[in-house]
């Protein structure tokens, strides 16, 4: 009878899409031209530095001084230990508490309440939510502030390493945070294309537990149409550079903050040898993602088995439960991080160990006020210009899709994936030497270019399955009226279609304002955003301080998500269908 299950829990078919005309190869062409041709040549100018050949840097032939130098480093080993370690065990355990808290909260109220906390968490850079997060684990963090000196007696700070800890705990903390809303949004978009209540019904008839009927029935079809996302967080977190800075260990660094010191190094020899390392860390990063996927092979094989055998799952419920109990504390964590950087930057003074400042001004604000403009400007104005641009670009490839019925998978998909399943710092250094060479570093059209490369991929996964669900028959019948293309799509298509459009353009401006690496490689110095300016600070400046950039950071995308939101209740306040 357990048999029954077998079916049920093997991944839905793949969609064979149709050959085509140009329209279908218009978007390949797109996609060389936007994503792999900046990727490819950036790798080229990485790897041709990496074995000697920088005329600029005095490399005029090929030769393996640049790795004798890297393997020479004396904390090289444990700065690829640790970076393989944060990366792995945040990346396992952020998939294991989203998988952990759908098979629980799945279908009840407190997941509709859920969905609604990941918003601002996703709209919050990575910098912000790390920053918060210091200030509240930090020896004298919010934390310490709230325990003490009723429960712990602490007067002063204690002695110990919470930030910048030698085993990167908190580094790997302040992933999962950042992680495990993500994973969530892509297992809610998977699970539209899986018909969860009847799999559920039929398992539970059989007297499966809840959480292990969701692990044994829907896991197995949603996981395969969540692989890319999670191995873009296995390569996030193992090349994950401005976290890292903010919360990571110093002596030695994780490997790419160590690649990222060569480069920035005021010597340009050190780009060599920086180089020869972003290039070790790319083959890591390639054998990390390697045995990730031989990790799935065995856990799919040793899963069959499991799922036959035909066991409830009673004794596993509670480890469910408390899983998803860990994954409200991540919730709550996030919470505290964003709410850390608002009091800070309103705070007079806030001595230890009070639980609150004891008075709020907005001295700070007043006093940043001059240094404060023109990085907010830029981030602003970089955010709109590559959504703008990449929405142009994504909304003209799914409507060659629709022309053609041609759909992007496999192959396609993959390479839509490419910039975020390759470590930024890997190719960014050679796309900062092309435009050193081009002349155009520095500027804001290549900043905005390079922020484009990122923004592309998460507008596509952001609308592409709404577009492909609108009802065909609207165009066919606006079509049979004589209707043109060009007609349906601006009187049809994107009227219905604003609020997803309006969605992926917030997903898409967070994106931008996120880009730490991409805008320190880009513009040179010479293009000051508010996460570059956030970053910078946060090594040494007065909260105060640094909590204004943070909070100015997180909120421009939230204000962009809130705009999402309510536009289309304001264009649409007569029309309840749209």
């Amino acid at each position: 009878m357990d048999q029954a299950l077998l079916p049920l829990a093997r991944p839905a078919g793949r969609f064979r899409a149709r050959r085509g005309g140009w329209p279908a190869r218009l978007i390949p062409v797109a996609v060389l031209v936007v994503i792999l041709l900046p990727i490819g040549i950036g790798l080229v100018w990485t790897l041709l530095p990496a074995i000697g050949y920088l005329p600029a840097a005095g490399g005029q032939g090929f030769d393996q001084a640049p790795w004798r130098e890297v393997l020479a480093y004396p904390g090289l080993a444990t700065a690829v230990v640790l970076s393989v370690f944060t990366g792995v065990t945040a990346t396992a355990v952020s998939l294991g508490l989203s998988v952990a808290f759908c098979a629980v909260v799945h279908g009840r109220v407190g997941f509709r309440r859920a969905e609604a906390m990941l918003a601002p968490i996703l709209a919050s850079p990575h910098a912000a939510i790390a920053i918060g997060f210091a200030f509240v684990i930090a020896p004298s963090g919010w934390i310490a502030r709230l325990i003490s000196p009723w429960l712990t007696g602490w007067t002063v700070p204690p002695d110990i390493a919470t930030v910048g800890d030698p085993l990167g705990l908190a580094l790997v903390v302040a992933l999962v945070i950042k992680e495990v809303p993500f994973l969530l949004l892509m297992i809610l978009a998977a699970l539209s294309q899986v018909p969860v209540d009847a799999h559920m019904r039929a398992a539970r008839s059989l007297g499966y537990g809840r959480g292990v009927a969701w692990i044994k029935v829907i896991l197995p079809q949603v996981y395969p149409q969540i692989r890319l996302p999670v191995l873009a967080v296995l390569v996030f977190s193992l090349s994950v550079v401005d976290m890292a800075l903010i919360l990571g260990p110093d002596h030695p660094p994780t490997l790419s903050v160590l690649v990222l010191h060569w480069l920035m190094a005021p010597d340009v020899t050190a780009y060599l040898p920086g180089a020869a390392g972003a290039v070790l860390l790319l083959a890591i990063v390639g054998g990390a993602v390697i045995l990730w996927r031989l990790a799935e092979v065995i856990v799919a094989g040793g899963g069959r088995p499991w799922i036959s055998r035909g066991g409830r799952g009673m004794t596993s419920e509670p480890l469910l439960h408390v899983a998803s109990l860990a994954t409200v504390v991540v919730f709550l964590l996030a919470a505290l991080a964003l709410a850390a950087t608002v009091v800070w930057s309103f705070a007079t003074t806030w001595r230890y160990p009070s639980a609150f400042p004891d008075g709020w001004t907005l001295a700070t604000w007043a006093a940043q006020r001059g240094a404060f403009a023109r990085p907010a400007w830029m981030t602003l104005s970089l955010g709109a210009v590559a959504t703008v641009v990449g929405l142009v670009l994504v909304i003209g490839w799914l409507e060659s899709e629709d022309g053609r019925g041609i759909r992007l998978r496999g192959i396609g998909l993959r390479l839509m994936y490419l910039p975020l399943l390759v470590p930024q710092i890997a190719f960014l250094f050679g796309i900062q030497v092309l435009l050193v060479r081009a002349n155009v570093d520095g500027t804001f059209f290549a900043v905005a270019w390079v922020h484009l490369v990122f923004v592309v991929p998460y507008l596509f996964l952001s609308l592409a399955d709404p577009w492909r669900a609108l009802d065909p028959r609207y165009a066919r019948s606006a079509a049979a009226l004589g209707a043109t293309p060009g007609r349906i799509l601006l009187a049809i298509k994107l009227p219905m279609l604003l609020r997803p459009i309006l969605t992926a353009a917030a997903v898409g401006f967070s994106v931008s304002v996120a880009q730490y690496l991409p805008t320190l490689f880009a513009g040179g110095g010479r293009v000051p955003t508010l996460t570059t300016e956030a970053v910078a600070l946060a090594s040494g400046a007065d909260r105060r301080v640094v909590g204004v950039y943070a909070f100015a950071q997180a909120f421009l995308p939230f204000l962009v998500y809130l705009a999402a939101l309510l536009l289309p209740l304001f264009f649409f306040r007569n029309r309840r269908g749209l």
